[in-house]
């Protein structure tokens, strides 16, 4: 299967007419039909169905179509990497993390080391779940964790960068966002949303709420949709200080546990490129110089 038939069976499923395809293509109508019929004798199923008035997608065409539409994405985006890649630079470092503000100090981290690694490109990947697991195929080679998701890796450097405690997000008009300090009793008879991917120490911290029998609770799927119930003003919720954004659009009050997170960077143990350590010497640097930075 080539690129082209690709785009053609996409076209195609867009207009569902062949000549209208083949038109926004700028190739002959029997070009098109051509490659679209040797598409389908490859993969052995017909993906659209033929009449006098045009085309239709088969069931099993639709979800084909729907794969095949995020493939050449991806595939785009890979070709457009690589374009901005080869014209600058000579090697990459890509750092693997759940979301955006878990490495807050990345942006910073980033323009620093083009000071000494200018051919060096950081790359940030992006992996809400199942992070481990892709920098462990090699797909990334620095990964923002906790430490307990190291304890048993194998072949993985640890290095550890700073400790995380655990906030309560409010709306700013909330009375709780006046607060210095919250504690357990200050939730009673409040809703907290709860669930969402939450790491053990701060399950542990939601649970032993609930058990007090005195705060009601809404399971939520993840952590935006947390956010968004919170900004509807449907409850509060804790969270690792590491999610902050600093955006200022939530409060983000201390909660009086003794959990934390323990925040660390792990790389691969034959990865001894200059440029990775540089990279993590900085980050560590800036952590531990952020002494009054709310984490």
């Amino acid at each position: 299967m080539t690129t082209k038939q690709i785009d053609y069976c996409i076209e195609l499923a867009h207009t569902l007419n062949f000549s209208r395809a083949a038109d926004n293509l700028f190739v002959s109508q029997p070009t098109f039909s051509y490659q679209i019929r040797l598409l389908e004798e490859e993969i052995g199923f017909p993906v659209f169905e033929r009449s006098g008035r045009g085309a239709s997608l088969t069931p099993a065409g639709a979800q084909f179509v729907s794969f095949l539409a995020g493939m050449r994405e991806d595939l785009k985006r890979a070709v457009e990497q690589g374009q901005n890649f080869s014209a600058r630079y000579r090697d990459s470092v890509s750092v693997c993390m759940m979301v955006r503000q878990a490495l807050f100090f990345l942006p910073e981290a980033i323009r620093i080391s083009a000071e000494t690694y200018s051919d060096v490109q950081i790359v940030p990947v992006f992996r809400y779940e199942n992070s481990v697991d892709a920098f462990l195929r090699h797909e990334a080679d620095l990964l923002f964790a906790l430490r307990e998701q190291t304890l048993h890796l194998p072949g993985v450097a640890v290095h550890d960068l700073f400790e995380s405690r655990i906030y309560l997000i409010a709306e700013k008009t909330d009375p709780l966002a006046r607060r210095d300090l919250i504690r357990e009793e200050d939730l009673y008879g409040r809703t907290l949303m709860v669930g969402g991917g939450s790491p053990p120490a701060l399950r542990a911290v939601q649970n032993r709420l609930i058990g007090s029998g005195r705060i009601r609770y809404f399971n939520s799927p993840d952590h935006d949709t947390t956010l968004t119930n919170v900004a509807a003003g449907k409850g509060v919720c804790l969270a690792p200080g590491f999610l902050n954004d600093h955006s200022g659009q939530f409060a983000w009050i201390p909660f009086d546990c003794p959990e934390t997170f323990s925040c660390v960077l792990c790389t691969h143990k034959d990865d001894r490129r200059p440029a990775a350590a540089e990279l993590i010497a900085i980050l560590r640097k800036l952590y531990r110089e952020a002494v009054a930075f709310p984490l």
